[in-house]
């Protein structure tokens, strides 16, 4: 069987690719070895789909050269998404920072996407694995659980290895260095982190505050979620892309304010420091962080010293983790096939004509909060305006 393209991988970024690449007028095959497609997009944003971000920019992406994304970025926005989805009467809402949501499942995405390949006449295989990919004269070869198939250009959309529990793989990887290409080493991405040292934390598993995540000059604002084992939360999966092993995380438990001041200003209180910080924070934190870092006492006895110290933990709380709760708890991979390989208005291998990719597998990351997605479209659209 013989198309112009062939995708593998039906996933966000390889529905999308497959739709635009048929409104040309190209024959189009997607292969997906899952029983059905778009099981990631179907678990994204707890099953609402945060399917972009209206801030998105290229500083919102993480990769080794970090202007590979501009142009695809700035030829698909947002905005050219979203006309999509009011196209279909998709209802959305935008939850805080720019994040927009299906306001309804996530599988109005799925089917959205469907509904668009179908309209462009795109063929869609499941269950079919791939088992080798030859590159011919005129294009590639493909044998498959299925049947054979021939292709003037192949788009490789297989992801990344997060969430192995719905099919992730390193194909696109193992594809990558069987044409040779450099891959940038990939690791679990928006991930939580696990304690150094757990210090009976584990027993705020649950508890949520608002804090100023730090590493490296970057920072977010956002929730952390005590777990088990460590923390999770916007702010530790954001930050976890940044994380480096061995060093420390810096969170500020009061983000608003100046702890030192606020203690001085009220060092005349009889008031003991567990209820003070008690008003301020989680009571169970409070607890915790005193009965570690400050044994409670009336704040009319707390001497200069002790004071500097209790602000210093309150607003730069030092946290070491030695390790990331893994791929099965990591929403997106970091790394992945070397931008330097690719062309970044097209996606195209610069040594193996007619070879793509897109999405995920790319060693392009975005933040939480949308971003990722948005860097399937623009990769997705890319490619399928040049394939």
């Amino acid at each position: 069987m013989q198309f112009d393209v062939a995708i593998i991988g039906g996933g966000a970024a390889g529905l999308f690719c497959a739709a635009e690449a048929g409104k040309r007028g190209r024959s189009v095959i997607v292969l997906e070895k899952a029983e059905k497609v778009g099981k990631k997009i179907l678990i994204s944003g707890g099953g609402r789909c945060n399917f972009t971000n209206v801030f998105t920019a290229p500083a919102n992406f993480i990769s080794q050269n970090p202007h590979f994304c501009k142009s695809a970025l700035a030829r698909f926005t947002p905005q050219d998404f979203i006309k999509l989805i009011e196209k279909h009467s998709i209802e959305y809402y935008e939850k805080k920072l720019g994040q927009l949501f299906c306001r309804d499942t996530s599988r109005r995405i799925v089917q959205m996407l469907e509904d668009e390949c179908l309209a462009a006449s795109v063929k869609i295989r499941t269950n079919c694995t791939v088992k080798s990919i030859k590159k011919n004269a005129t294009g590639f070869e493909l044998e498959t659980s299925h049947s054979k198939f021939e292709c003037q250009s192949l788009v490789i959309a297989t992801g990344g290895l997060s969430f192995p529990k719905v099919g992730a793989t390193d194909f696109g990887l193992n594809l990558a260095r069987q044409f040779g290409l450099d891959i940038v080493a990939p690791r679990p991405a928006l991930v939580p982190l696990v304690f150094t040292d757990l210090k009976g934390f584990g027993e705020l598993a649950g508890i949520s505050l608002e804090v100023t995540a730090n590493f490296a000059e970057t920072d977010f604002r956002e929730n952390i979620l005590f777990t088990h084992r460590g923390l999770s939360g916007p702010a530790v999966l954001q930050i976890s892309n940044y994380w480096q092993a061995g060093k420390a995380v810096s969170f500020n438990l009061l983000p608003d304010k100046d702890a030192r001041d606020l203690l001085l200003e009220h060092r005349s209180s009889r008031q003991e420091l567990v209820n003070f910080l008690g008003q301020r924070l989680p009571t169970r934190f409070a607890d915790k962080f005193c009965a570690l870092f400050a044994p409670s006492k009336p704040l009319n006895q707390l001497s200069n010293q002790e004071i500097e110290r209790i602000a210093v933990s309150l607003n730069a709380w030092q946290v070491k983790f030695h390790q990331t709760e893994g791929w099965h708890k990591a929403e997106v991979m970091m790394g992945g096939v070397s931008t330097d390989e690719l062309s970044s208005k097209t996606m195209e291998v610069k040594r193996v004509k007619g070879l793509y990719f897109i999405g995920e597998v790319v060693d392009v990351t975005g933040w939480l909060g949308g971003y990722n997605f948005q860097w399937a479209w623009a990769s997705a659209y890319a490619a399928a305006n040049a394939v």
